[in-house]
């Protein structure tokens, strides 16, 4: 199964099916693969796992 990467408005990453719309409040990240390659990038890019909001207090 083809997987993509979807990220929200709050930088969070998750896997969604490649042949479902996303949920609400999930965009595309740009990735796209096996899960475990989707997986490694978002184990690259999501090095601060603080929600964005949280991130801009600090």
């Amino acid at each position: 199964m083809t997987h993509r990467v979807v990220i929200n408005d709050e930088e969070q990453y998750s896997l969604w099916p490649a042949h479902k719309d996303n949920a609400p409040g999930w965009r595309d990240a740009g990735v796209s693969g096996t899960k475990d390659e989707c997986l490694a990038h978002i184990g690259r890019v999501w090095t601060d796992m603080r929600p964005l909001s949280l991130r801009g207090r600090s």
